[in-house]
């Protein structure tokens, strides 16, 4: 263990400054480790990162929360969002491609697990048509049927919407109650 003197202009030099004892003693020191309670420093826990969880878009992924989880957070909820079940199940649904995380806090704030989560494309035969700039999907298990999908342009996007809208409220499904 070497300290150094930064000089401007000149070569730096080792420390001259403390005198021989007091370097002999330092390096006599600097191999001699202090017990970490003598230094006040906690230990620090495993790595509570899980492995990668890949959720297609569109769709949902169960989880396994560990025990003591008492808070939830989500790094970005554009890209998925997270419901609690009973038991400890947490279900995570892919909204839109991309990656995020899912933190699980105990009571204390204390990280207890953290999965990455990796939005990706979905799992079905997808075509999608480009007419010019305008991007329109069809998904085609087993014919080919317009689809709801994020990136297509905004008046394939809107018909879409408004057809099921239309057929929601037929369906009874937009009643006000």
């Amino acid at each position: 263990m070497t300290a150094f003197i930064a000089c401007r202009g000149r070569r730096p030099r080792p420390f001259p400054v403390l005198g021989w004892p007091t370097v002999a003693l330092a390096f006599a020191l600097a191999g001699v480790e202090l017990p970490t309670a003598a230094l006040g420093a906690e230990s620090v826990p495993q790595s509570s990162v899980r492995e990668s969880v890949t959720v297609h878009v569109d769709q949902a992924k169960l989880l396994k929360l560990p025990e003591r989880t008492s808070t939830l957070v989500i790094g970005n909820p554009l890209i998925a969002d997270a419901v609690v079940q009973p038991g400890g199940i947490v279900v995570v649904t892919a909204k839109s491609y991309g990656a995020t995380n899912l933190v699980a806090l105990d009571r204390t704030g204390t990280a207890l697990a953290e999965y990455p989560i990796q939005v990706v494309g979905p799992s079905d035969a997808v075509v999608v048509v480009y007419r010019g700039i305008e991007r329109e999907s069809y998904s085609c298990t087993p014919t080919c049927e317009r689809r709801i999908t994020v990136g297509d342009s905004p008046v394939s996007l809107t018909a879409n919407l408004q057809a099921l809208g239309v057929y929601n409220a037929a369906a009874g499904g937009g009643e006000k109650r």
